[in-house]
């Protein structure tokens, strides 16, 4: 979870450019939005509790010139789905047993596409949070739902997340308002 040294360190960063703000806000802020955004993908049959490992999931994903296999999960009642998310939220499992994913294309070209995990269980101890929370949002999931949320127009990022751009207003169906039609530029 972040180490409070890498959140000062950001904020020296952004005062170093020249910029100050009103109100200071963290991803941790709309852990309940994403929740609830998660939990309606569930209903809209767009994502599924999965049971595989990392080891399992990464088998399951294909590799670059082989299509992926769908996981064994993928197919579970909408009903099950939502009962069994609650139940990673109530944290009654352990670490690593089970991931939220996507529904999305598990023959997709670019791997980042075939059903990536929107949550993942970790009892940790979070900066913000304590541990309300045993289930944490992945970074792609997140990112786009919080600038949705802030209104933000232009995301910087370096180009190793230049393959993971299309999940970057993905899936709209969960998403807190509209994206911009602006054009979002990651050159870093």
């Amino acid at each position: 979870m972040p180490n409070p040294e890498y959140v000062a360190a950001i904020q020296d960063d952004v005062r170093w450019l020249g910029f100050e703000w009103n109100e200071l806000r963290h991803a941790s802020d709309y852990f309940q939005t994403y929740y609830l955004a998660a939990e309606k993908l569930i209903e809209q049959g767009k994502a599924y509790v999965c049971d595989l490992s990392a080891e399992e999931v990464r088998a399951y994903r294909g590799t670059l010139t082989e299509p992926g296999r769908p996981s064994p999960w993928r197919d579970r009642s909408v009903e099950e789905n939502l009962d069994l998310f609650r139940r990673m939220r109530a944290g009654e499992f352990p670490d690593g047993a089970r991931t939220l994913r996507a529904k999305i294309d598990m023959a997709s070209g670019n791997i980042n596409l075939r059903d990536p995990a929107l949550y993942r269980i970790k009892h940790v101890e979070h900066q913000n949070t304590g541990n309300a929370w045993p289930i944490y949002p992945m970074y792609d999931f997140a990112h786009a739902l919080g600038d949705s949320i802030e209104g933000i127009t232009h995301s910087l990022c370096t180009l190793e997340f230049e393959d993971h751009r299309p999940l970057r207003w993905s899936p709209p169906a969960c998403r807190a308002k509209p994206p911009s039609r602006a054009r979002s530029s990651s050159r870093a």
